[in-house]
């Protein structure tokens, strides 16, 4: 392995929580703090590292995703529609109840599905996709564009049950996507003036058996770190999708890594209690936390903040 690459060292316990379904996790580096969604618990969270409080904003209904905004709004993909929020102190410490301002309807013709994984394109605009809740489920859900010009415009992708894993690479050129269920993490061309993707092709297969590949951000090499669901691991792929490290995390649901912190050498992931049952989470009690660990300098890229100018 290339001697400066990050080490293939175990996450440590970053931030204690008990989130049912953490997601999302995002360095905004104009609050300087680590935001991300507990989806089942219809709420955001908010942390500056190395304080005692958080931030937390109840919603009145689940939110899948959420990107800031250029203007220091949020941007909501929520259960069955998309929101903007803005708070009035991103600083803010403690619970607050928030009702977000509608921007669009969701896939109202689609009972049985919700907002999942998303962020912001290079250019500003929103990408996220859905999921089917039924059981068993079925890839009735889309991948979406969000943006100011155009409105919500749907990606010319295969309906996807669990959509996952959506990132671009520093270029903006290309998007990786999932759909959880096939265990297989997708990458196509992307163009963002225009939303239009060319034919997919397959950049991962996970090669571990009850390995599912859940939320994913790329580095400033290009690089794709995956959070593996029920494998307890972080993994990082070359650009080919060859496969350079596996970060053990010390609880099984892991679902989101992001890199930043004050000084851009972070790896932190959120995690779930979700599907644990109660002799899982007697085991490991700290399912639901946040976990991190140092990394090499140089390698976080910023993500982009929706174009509301």
């Amino acid at each position: 392995m290339n001697p400066e690459l990050p080490l293939a060292r175990p996450l440590t316990l970053a931030l204690a929580q008990a989130a049912s379904l953490g997601e999302g996790l995002q360095w905004h580096a104009p609050s300087g703090r680590w935001w991300w969604t507990d989806i089942e618990g219809a709420c955001i969270h908010a942390w500056t590292p190395g304080a005692s409080a958080t931030l937390q904003v109840r919603l009145p209904e689940r939110v899948g995703c959420f990107v800031h905004a250029r203007s220091g709004a949020l941007v909501l993909a929520m259960a069955k529609r998309l929101a903007r929020l803005a708070l009035p102190d991103l600083q803010a410490t403690g619970s607050i109840a928030a009702e977000p301002e509608t921007l669009s309807t969701l896939e109202t013709h689609l009972p049985t599905t919700r907002a999942n994984d998303g962020r912001c394109d290079r250019d500003g605009a929103f990408v996220f996709g859905t999921l089917d809740e039924a059981d068993p489920r079925q890839p009735i859900g889309g991948f979406y564009q969000y943006t100011q010009a155009h409105g919500l415009r749907r990606l010319a992708l295969d309906g996807v049950a669990i959509a996952n894993s959506i990132c671009f690479s520093p270029d903006g050129r290309r998007m990786h996507y999932c759909d959880t269920l096939t265990r297989r993490i997708m990458v196509c061309d992307y163009d963002s003036a225009s939303a239009r993707v060319s034919e997919p092709r397959v950049f991962v297969k996970k090669d571990v058996d009850d390995c599912w590949p859940d939320g994913s951000t790329i580095d400033a090499q290009g690089c794709l770190w995956n959070a593996e669901w029920g494998n307890a691991a972080v993994a990082r792929y070359a650009t080919d999708g060859r496969l350079l490290a596996r970060f053990q995390v010390p609880v099984d649901h892991v679902t989101c890594p992001a890199l930043g912190g004050p000084a851009g050498d972070q790896l932190l992931v959120t995690t779930a209690r979700e599907g644990l049952s109660t002799a899982d989470l007697m085991a490991k009690p700290l399912s639901g936390s946040l976990f991190g660990t140092a990394v090499t300098p140089g390698l976080y890229l910023p993500e982009a903040m929706f174009n509301d100018d």
